[in-house]
């Protein structure tokens, strides 16, 4: 992405999440009540005027990005039942849980990490939606094609204490190197059963969507400075992160997302293939 400009792809993202969050409780998938309120009027609107369009030609991203957020969030549930004091949300964008429900209130000491410009961006917004910072929340700039995680010890990380890394619709736009750091960080510095979830493009997802995002997807990608980069096929994940230090890998695809989450008034949509969710475990220190 650019170094100056904050990323369109979490505006983008945050846009859809709004746009579903706006639809009758029994008929959405997921729920951001300040997703609209963290994104100029005239993006929403851009959005939502080729929602349709994207979908189609996407074959079900935008309802992948929903149902993403939702297993993300009943993960994040069912994380701070078993004991998480800590949530390290990666690539924040503009994530709203940190200024929602059980983080809101507390229960778990709170750090988002982002690029910096990105993250200058969301702390504006947060100032007008809420009128200040909120106190829990610690904010930690990073730019992961250059840095690691180190800085998150400078903010009151504590490695004894177990954690939580939520890191969401961020590793396409990094490059093997940056995965792999970001990784390497984790299962060295946080406390054992620590928990990290994430979502990945497939390989054969990467080439199909190259082929498939025409010339509005070319010109977007060359405007934010965003593109795809990293992909691995959901069959290697696993050893993939066994040789990384993580163990009770679980990993998420389509097709388990839309027998979960596609019901009743969704019962008709479609997840693409392109993408699949994993979470894990921090073993033994390596």
């Amino acid at each position: 992405m650019k170094k100056t400009q904050a990323s369109q792809t979490a505006k983008a993202t945050a846009a859809v999440r709004a746009i579903e969050s706006e639809k009758p409780a029994n008929a959405r998938i997921c729920y951001d009540p300040f997703a609209r309120r963290f994104i100029e009027l005239w993006f929403y609107l851009l959005i939502k005027l080729f929602a349709g369009y994207g979908e189609q030609r996407s074959h079900g991203e935008l309802t992948f990005i929903v149902c993403r957020c939702r297993y993300f969030d009943d993960y994040l549930q069912s994380c701070l039942q078993t004991g998480t004091a800590q949530v390290v949300i990666l690539g924040a964008g503009l994530d709203s849980r940190a200024y929602r429900g059980e983080l809101l209130q507390g229960t778990a000491k709170t750090f988002e990490v982002d690029h910096p410009a990105t993250q200058a961006w969301k702390m504006k917004r947060v100032q007008k939606v809420f009128g200040t910072l909120p106190a829990h929340v610690s904010y930690v700039p990073i730019d992961f094609t250059e840095e690691t995680l180190e800085k998150l010890l400078n903010c009151g990380f504590d490695p004894s204490l177990k954690a939580l890394f939520l890191w969401e619709g961020v590793t396409p736009y990094l490059n093997a190197k940056a995965v792999d750091a970001t990784l390497a960080w984790v299962s060295t510095n946080a406390a054992k059963g620590s928990e990290i979830i994430f979502d990945y493009q497939t390989l054969a997802g990467r080439s199909l969507a190259r082929r498939r995002r025409g010339v509005v997807g070319v010109v977007l990608s060359r405007i934010s400075g965003e593109r795809r980069d990293f992909g691995i096929e959901q069959s290697q994940i696993e050893d993939f992160l066994i040789q990384r230090g993580f163990t009770q890998i679980v990993s998420v695809n389509a097709e388990q997302l839309q027998r979960l989450y596609c019901r009743g008034p969704n019962q008709g949509r479609t997840v693409t293939e392109n993408y699949a969710i994993v979470h894990a475990q921090v073993g033994e220190s390596q």
